[in-house]
């Protein structure tokens, strides 16, 4: 399930150069004493302290910089101690240490309770400060903030006791002889201290974001944040009120604040495991495991505080577990990207979609040997270092001091989507298994144009709809609400995601997952402390995602349907709308076809954008019209400009996954320009791509979504060529297919004259509208249409003659002049004087002459007269 590359290795970058640099200190050719390295912290820098055993007896803390991939000493204790925390300033002129009293020399001690906390200089004095002594742990923790402040010349330093309060140290540092810098004023140090937090019972420390997160109980649980700014001053920005046991925190719990060789929690007085994740999108969640002793259930809560909404899962493993889960288990939290992974080794792996949380098939669940991650240590062993808005995770494994960058798999989630037609899959993979697999890959993932391919890849190998779902509507909607979700959170609740809102009765085998039961408790709201104006960055965009959730869940329409537009694509094809509505229309989609142009220079393998699709030009203007208007409702925030750019962008993305659906099958099946001959009947290829477009031409439909101008040219040419004519007749009948001018002109002028093709053409002929037919009998080579032809102009010149207004017969005079029957007479004289006018529509068609024209109407006076049959 997840993909591992491994980043830092302790013996690999740390000990073999520790034993190198200590054999050249004590001048012996190797140094192969046990050095005990052991990982301390992690900065937000991803530099890593550890500490290790000297060769002369002693403890020394070194800094391992993954940029340069070199390790430096920092400091040397003079005799061996035992580091229970440390941290680094970012200028590395302070280290600040917390010691756990050793009372028996160099035996390595049991946890004890008293600690020593102090403040070195290390450039280059290595004088100390004794900043606490005290009868409890106590952890420290230098801020790390982007920009400079004073030159350097000011560290800020949280201590954390065990007692349930957090000080700010501001140290003032000065230089002394242009490098050496100490501490100013050191025996102020202490009286100046800031107590930040007077009481708490769980503390989680961010340093990516220099945020602090902490628990603190009166009658209820209150999560509080203090956000620590450029400036080094902190605002208390966030307040939750959790619903957690009474009991939940028997012993002050510390996450994220480096790691105490010293001091083994309990695993029996861990009742509640918990961790805050953020993304810098907008998005807060909040994560805590509850397992149940009485009942072989696990129970996890995962707050969606951008949702406004909180999530309780139970898990039941199954009555195949040899061993019953017990109190002592908890869950590991996962965070990468939107997603939050909650894992037990052995029993259960479930992938939570953060942003689409509103059904349980939109996250993937495993169990059993599916839910394997592929970890090459136990979950309960792993340390999670996570960094906000990363695909990815650092995984620590602490005893070995190894550390991996842990991604989602693209290639166990194409298993998961393959499954269903490749032998040996576990059958425990479902529809709901295949549509959370396939989101993930699209919307997660998607940006990867290979990754792309493959998917489509699969969907040509799968020619029939699943049951619940359709993989190309999926497809399609999943991969627009990718580019929403780039452009912001709040978008999540007004396009669509997935064609499952479409139905009117969702399946059940979506509503439910066997194993999984799931409580929503809508209405969780954080309290944003200060006004809007003070709030920025990801605090701001938290804020605005939370007020909107709540106005949007409030509201049953904010999600966009795309069916709601096909009532007012029947009325615009019915009737006759004002010129300025259709060349609004119009100017909509030259927009989105000028960005399909800047997208797809080289794209020229299907032949696609290629012609006038006057109805589907209107559709897609359409489609712009409707989305602008629903975004310009429901999210007026981003403003108008914006709108219109994401609309625009939106649609011609709709157009641009139809080509390249079409363009990977055309190269699947290796097609060339010859299927576009109508006079070979198809082979399996075009079968193949002919069905295909079916299914993609069924999925929009039912969408009601616009079709690239050219793609009902293109069907129809592979229907002709792969159907029997009368099958191919059907499917006009039916709507299927859509005649356009292009492909029946190149019909009749391509395909022969013969028995069959006769009676083919002539059966389009009468499907075909009225002005368009007339345009096609200039095209085709035969009596019929020339007959035709023949009738229509005589009609058009008596249609369009003045009746007897100020008509003269000026012609009397004329020689030769013999008006033996005067109605006729002037009958031939009206029709000559109405064509010298008027254009010879046959001038420019070399299939019809004036002779012919005559011996036609000739022929057809005789007829109607009586004197001969048809």
């Amino acid at each position: 399930m997840l993909k591992l590359k491994q980043q830092f290795d302790l013996q690999r970058d740390v000990v073999f150069d520790l034993l190198r640099k200590e054999a050249s200190v004590c001048r012996v050719k190797e140094y192969s004493e046990d050095v005990d390295p052991r990982i301390l912290n992690t900065e937000r820098d991803g530099s890593m302290l550890y500490s290790w055993k000297g060769a002369t007896g002693t403890t020394r803390i070194g800094k391992y910089d993954p940029n340069t991939k070199q390790n430096k000493l920092l400091y040397t204790f003079d005799k061996q101690v035992c580091v229970s925390s440390c941290s680094l300033n970012k200028e590395e002129t302070l280290l600040a240490v917390s010691l756990a009293q050793n009372t028996r020399g160099q035996e390595r001690l049991k946890p004890i309770s008293k600690c020593l906390t102090l403040l070195i200089e290390i450039h280059p004095i290595n004088n100390t400060k004794v900043l606490k002594a005290v009868d409890c742990r106590v952890k420290v923790q230098f801020l790390h903030q982007e920009t400079d402040w004073k030159s350097g010349l000011e560290s800020h330093l949280l201590l954390f006791a065990e007692d349930g309060y957090v000080d700010l140290y501001h140290v003032l540092l000065s230089k002394h002889e242009g490098y050496r810098v100490v501490i100013s004023n050191p025996e102020r140090l202490s009286r100046a201290a800031e107590k930040i937090v007077e009481d708490f019972c769980w503390v989680q420390w961010d340093g990516h974001t220099q945020r602090l997160y902490y628990l603190t109980r009166k009658d209820k649980f209150l999560l509080r944040c203090i956000q620590f700014h450029p400036s080094h001053s902190c605002d208390t920005v966030l307040e939750l009120v959790l619903e957690l046991p009474a009991n939940a925190f028997c012993t002050v719990r510390f996450v994220s604040l480096g790691f105490d060789h010293y001091h083994v929690e309990k695993p029996e007085q861990e009742l509640v495991r918990m961790q805050v994740f953020t993304n810098q999108i907008g998005s807060m969640c909040i994560c805590y495991s509850q397992p149940l002793k009485e009942k072989q259930e696990l129970t996890y809560t995962v707050v969606l505080v951008h949702k406004g909404c909180s999530k309780r899962f139970r898990v039941s493993p199954g009555n195949d577990k040899p061993s019953q889960i017990s109190h002592q288990l908890h869950p590991l939290f996962i965070p990468i990207g939107y997603y939050i992974l909650v894992y037990l080794q052995g029993y259960f792996l479930h992938c939570i979609n953060t942003r689409q949380h509103e059904m349980l098939c939109h996250s993937l669940f495993l169990t059993g040997q599916d839910d394997n991650l592929g970890l090459p240590y136990q979950s309960d062993a792993l340390t999670v270092m996570h960094k906000e808005n990363e695909t990815s995770v650092h995984l620590l494994e602490l005893a070995s001091g190894s550390i991996h960058t842990a991604e989602l798999s693209p290639a166990y989630l194409l298993q998961i989507l393959r499954s269903d037609t490749r032998p040996g899959c576990p059958r425990s993979w479902t529809d709901p298994h295949r549509l959370a697999a396939l989101h993930c890959l699209l919307v997660f993932m998607g940006d990867d144009p290979k990754l792309e391919i493959k998917i489509i890849e699969w969907l040509c190998d799968n020619m029939n709809s699943f049951d619940s779902f359709n993989q190309i509507q999926e497809f399609i909607l999943a991969s627009l609400s990718r580019m929403g979700y780039e452009k912001s959170l709040g978008l999540d609740k007004v396009l669509p995601f997935s064609s499952i809102f479409e139905k009117k009765e969702v399946p059940a085998c979506l509503l439910e997952l066997p194993g999984v039961f799931c409580t929503t408790e809508l209405h969780i709201e954080a309290d944003f402390n200060g006004k809007a104006g003070r709030l920025q960055g990801f605090w701001s965009e938290l804020q605005w995602n939370t007020e909107r959730t709540k106005y949007l869940n409030a509201d049953p329409n904010a999600r966009y349907r795309t069916s709601c537009i096909q009532a007012d694509w029947d009325k615009l094809r019915s009737e006759s709308r004002a010129s300025n509505h259709v060349n609004h229309l119009e100017e909509n989609t030259k927009k989105v076809l000028s960005m399909v142009d800047t997208w797809c220079l080289d794209k020229k393998l299907v032949p696609l954008f290629q012609e006038e699709d006057h109805q589907q030009r209107a559709f897609i203007g359409l489609t712009v019209d409707k989305l602008r208007e629903h975004l310009n409702r429901h999210l007026p925030q981003l403003g108008k400009k914006k709108i219109d750019s994401l609309v625009v962008s939106y649609v011609a993305k709709l157009l641009e996954l139809i080509r390249h659906m079409l363009e990977s099958a055309w190269l699947k099946n290796k097609l060339g320009p010859h299927v576009l001959c109508l006079k070979q009947k198809g082979g399996s290829a075009e079968w193949a791509v002919f069905h295909f477009m079916l299914r993609i031409l069924e999925s929009t439909r039912s969408l009601c979504l616009p079709l690239p101008p050219g793609y009902h040219t293109l069907f129809a040419v592979f229907a002709v060529r792969c159907l029997p004519h009368q099958t191919f007749l059907q499917y006009i009948d039916h709507g299927f297919l859509q005649l356009t001018e292009t492909f029946v002109s190149r019909l009749m002028t391509d395909l022969d004259n013969s028995e069959a093709n006769e009676r083919l053409k002539f059966s389009i002929l009468k499907r075909l509208p009225e002005p368009m037919e007339q345009r096609i009998y200039h095209m085709w080579d035969h009596p019929v249409s020339s007959a035709s032809i023949s009738r229509d102009y005589v009609k058009m010149l008596l249609e369009k003659h003045n009746k007897n207004k100020g008509f003269a017969l000026t012609w009397r005079d004329k020689p030769g002049f013999k008006p033996e029957f005067l109605p006729l007479t002037y009958l031939a004289k009206m029709l000559s004087d109405i064509e010298s006018q008027a254009l010879n529509p046959f001038e420019e068609n070399e299939n019809v002459d004036a002779r012919f024209v005559e011996d036609s109407a000739l022929m057809q006076t005789l007829i109607q007269l009586g004197f001969q049959e048809k």
